[in-house]
């Protein structure tokens, strides 16, 4: 165990952070979800925005890359434009 009250504060701190991220990360993935599957192309378009901003959220704060959060808005789109 650290002995240091720095390290001490910063594996707190780590364990804090570890968490509010994968909250997020899971928020967002289940927004993708939820696209994904979605079969309305009006209801899609609605959730679109939404869903890009979480991932570009997610990429800002380096919780996924962002080419991730690129690729993933691009596959998101191409599936909301097949929709009829």
């Amino acid at each position: 165990m650290a002995n240091h009250q720095s390290s001490i504060k910063r594996i707190r701190q780590a364990e804090v952070k570890r968490l509010r991220n994968r909250y997020f990360a899971k928020t967002t993935r289940n927004a993708v979800k939820v696209l994904r599957n979605a079969t309305d192309k009006t209801e899609a378009e609605t959730l679109f925005p939404k869903v890009s901003s979480m991932l570009d959220r997610l990429a800002k704060k380096n919780i996924i890359h962002k080419n991730k959060a690129s690729n993933l808005k691009s596959k998101l789109a191409a599936t909301i434009s097949k929709l009829a």
